[in-house]
């Protein structure tokens, strides 16, 4: 609450009445300090550094495996057998290109959406960059505004500051001159501005600040189920070496160098190398994609997880409906003066410096009267519903006011409210314009309220709101309408939208979490909902196992945004709602959701697949390893053979499979559901190999008998492999099918050219052994159709 004085100085480009003191530093004081280094230097990043993204994607775990068997493969082996390691090379130049483009798309649109805080210098008010804050600086703050740095408070105009992020208590602070203001903090109602008191590195929230703001690869079920395969296969790995090691060297009495070589082709496969580049690829181009649309990632798996979303909890104003309001109708009650009525609305406008939405409508449907002067000003909160000014109207006579909703104001049953009732229903705003005796500071001030008039608004809908609420609904994914305004507005907005679904007054429902979220299964619209009642309801759906995304972009929305699964502000809202945000759309246009959506979709759904081919290889990489050291025979297969069917059957189909477009909702369990399909399907594709290796061994004796025997196991694992990218392939389209023929194509082609032939020592013999690898390969894809279907009968995702 703040008592203005009449003889403040105004300055000319800020509206704001300004004590003389408060003109802000000047020129001469800016270049000093940024001559000292007292300047808000914290760099804020949306994406890691390119050093960063190259020791990401070059030193990894199993990149220094295949590192030490590519090294000793150069050294012990032909050049065809070392093909694993240039592969490798490849894979990680792709994952820094993507990530760097990628990099580069979330540093432009971090700029676009970069926060410009108001700072007062030479008395003149102009917006900056975070990072030209110098110490000492004025800094100017309203309603949504986030507090940058750490501050102590110069003038306060009702100012109310939240500071749940930093303390977890959801009260905002009433501020006072001279309070301290801590960054990390926003303001919820009033307006003023304070003097930056520690800038840079050494702002209380600065480290947070720069924490969240940075491109994360990390925190998803994605990644973590794929760390927890890779976890298991690298212990796998370590008995498997040393056994079959042991079984080529001591046991077969190889050579040293052909005994190393079979052992690292037996190891190589095992490293499904392939599967985190291609999930990090997979990510960085839905990056690039939705940053096209104007939408900014500001949390890489924000993408994975909207996809997994079930329930869409939208704020009305700003989502639903469009930022400005009309006034439609003045209706005085009481057979009031409307001439009087409307110099109240307009010098009650011109009363608060940072308008909402309602007010700015009200503005500039109503002049303000230059003879009242301003003495009082209570700023609109969300928590309160209504604002209000004390006014002296020229001619000696004071008088307060109110602007709010009618049934805050209002006891239950005053006749306005039945008139209200009527208007809402037709989607209208209403807010009510009432005369009190009290003081404005008075918690009591609404008791013995004089309603005077109706004020009737009209609130714009957004074009592509009612599409995108039909995509949802399409999608299975409820949506749940919270706002802070009339339930029975709120439903009639939400019913012109083609929403359907109970309309409940949120002020009706019960605080225990169980109770609350056994009433939000059954509502649909929700409105008169408070902050702390929006982050209730989140927390409540969350309770019965629902994936919660908020959108929002009204500083009231902070709250249920952090403590949603994915929050998604726009563009145009506060800065609060931006910084807390793991989506935030910076065009304003709600019909880009389903994109972020499907993007994701696209994501899960295709690495779930591929994640499916690699550890297919990797089950049966480490059962014939298994059944080689059981059976002491030399290990089937060179580096070469196993580079080529990886790279026909995995690698580059893979690349295709996971950037395909995928709207097959998200499912949880990734670690069960790939596994459930990778181990018969490689235990399948490895016995049947092996046995088709015992048969040729059996059928081929004299010099080149194990090439003839190694090309026999390679069709029969080749023919398989195919029937693996078959069915991981559907539901088929024709380059879907044009890939798996041309695949098909390359490994036929190999067989027939004698230069490939020689390069890849592969060399079919006769004809009786190729047709059973055939036919052993045929009869290992038709139970492997049927173990997998009845996988699905049996372990439903």
């Amino acid at each position: 609450m703040t008592h203005i004085d009449a003889g403040a100085e105004l300055d000319p480009v800020h509206p704001v009445a300004l004590p003389g003191r408060a003109r802000g530093l000047t020129a001469a004081e800016v270049a000093e300090r940024v001559a000292r280094g007292e300047v808000n230097d914290v760099p804020v990043r949306s994406s890691r550094s390119l050093a960063e993204i190259v020791r990401a994607n070059v030193f990894t775990r199993f990149n220094a495996i295949i590192g030490v068997l590519w090294v000793i493969m150069l050294f012990v082996a032909p050049f065809q057998d070392s093909l694993f390691g240039y592969v490798i090379i490849a894979n990680t130049g792709i994952g820094i290109i993507q990530e760097w483009r990628a990099k580069k798309t979330l540093d432009s649109l971090a700029v676009i959406g970069e926060a410009k805080p108001t700072v007062r210098r030479d008395g003149l008010a102009a917006e900056i960059s975070t990072s030209e804050i110098v110490l000492g600086d004025l800094i100017e703050i309203g309603p949504g505004d986030k507090i940058v740095v750490d501050g102590s408070c110069v003038e306060a105009d009702g100012l109310e500051i939240d500071e749940s992020l930093l303390t977890g208590e959801a009260d905002p602070v009433l501020k006072h001159a001279g309070d301290q203001v801590m960054s990390g903090s926003f303001v919820v109602a009033g307006g003023g501005a304070f003097a930056a008191t520690k800038v840079g590195r050494e702002a209380y929230a600065a480290q947070l600040a720069e924490e969240a703001s940075r491109f994360t690869l990390v925190h998803s079920e994605l990644r973590t189920g794929i760390s927890t395969i890779l976890k298991y296969v690298t212990w796998m790995m370590i008995p498997t070496a040393i056994g079959l090691g042991i079984s080529q060297l001591v046991v077969k009495q190889h050579a040293l160098k052909d005994s190393i070589a079979r052992t690292v082709g037996g190891i190589v496969p095992m490293v499904p190398e392939g599967l985190v580049l291609l999930t990090s690829v997979a990510f960085a181009i839905g990056v690039i994609r939705l940053g096209r649309k104007q939408c900014l990632v500001q949390e890489l798996p924000a993408i994975e997880g909207l996809a997994r979303v079930d329930t869409v909890c939208l704020d009305k104003t700003g989502t639903l409906t469009e930022g400005g309001m009309d006034v439609t109708e003045l209706r005085p009650l009481d057979g009031g003066d409307e001439t009087y009525i409307r110099r109240v609305l307009g010098s009650l406008g011109e009363s608060d410096p940072r308008p909402n939405a309602s007010l700015q409508a009200i503005i500039a449907a109503f002049p303000e009267s230059e003879e009242w002067r301003c003495t009082q000003s209570l700023p609109f909160s969300s928590a309160r519903k209504y604002s209000g000014a004390t006014f002296s109207e020229g001619d000696g006579e004071t008088s307060a006011w109110l602007l709010g909703a009618p049934d805050v104001l209002l006891p239950a049953g005053d006749p306005a409210l039945a008139e209200t009732e009527r208007l809402n229903e037709q989607g209208l705003r209403v807010l009510l314009l009432a005369r009190v005796a009290k003081d404005l500071d008075d918690p009591a001030v609404t008791d013995g309220a004089r309603p005077t008039a109706l004020v009737v608004l009209e609130q714009r809908l957004r074009p592509d709101a009612a599409d995108t609420l039909r995509y949802f609904d399409e999608q299975n994914v409820r949506a749940k309408v919270i706002s802070g305004d009339n339930a029975v507005s709120v439903g009639a907005v939400a019913a012109k939208l083609g929403l359907s679904g109970e309309t409940v007054d949120a002020r009706r429902l019960p605080t225990e979490q169980r109770e609350m979220a056994d009433a939000l299964e059954d509502g649909t619209v929700f409105g008169r909902v408070t902050p702390q009642q929006k982050r209730d309801m989140v927390g409540a759906l969350q309770s019965k196992g629902h994936t919660v995304a908020m959108t929002g972009d009204g500083v009231n929305d902070v709250l249920a945004l952090k403590d949603a699964d994915i929050g998604v502000s726009m563009g145009s809202g506060s800065e609060a709602t931006r910084a807390v945000a793991q989506i935030v759309l910076l065009d304003n246009s709600f019909a880009t959701l389903p994109s972020v959506v499907a993007e994701g979709r696209r994501v899960i759904g295709n690495i779930t697949r591929v994640a499916t081919l690699f550890l297919v290889k990797t089950v049966y990489s480490v059962l014939l390893a298994v059944l080689v050291a059981c059976w002491q025979v030399e290990y089937p297969f060179l580096p070469r053979h196993l580079t080529l069917l990886s790279t026909l059957t995995i690698g580059v189909p893979a690349f295709f499979l996971a950037l395909a477009p995928n709207t097959e909702r998200a499912r949880p369990n990734f670690v069960r559901r790939v596994m459930r399909y990778s181990i018969p399907g490689g235990v399948l594709a490895g016995v049947a190999t092996f046995v088709t290796y015992l048969l040729a061994r059996h059928y081929y004796s004299g010099p080149g008998a194990l090439d003839a025997e190694t090309s026999a196991a390679t069709l029969t694992l080749f023919l398989i492999s195919m029937w693996v990218l078959a069915i991981i392939a559907r539901p088929y389209t024709w380059w879907r099918i044009c890939l798996v023929a041309a695949m098909a194509g390359a490994f036929l082609f190999v067989l027939v050219v004698p230069s490939l032939q020689h390069f890849f020592a592969l060399k079919l013999v006769g004809s009786v052994m190729p047709w059973t690898a055939v036919a052993i390969a045929a009869v290992a894809a038709a139970v492997l159709e049927l173990l997998w279907r009845q996988v699905d009968r049996r372990f439903p995702a």
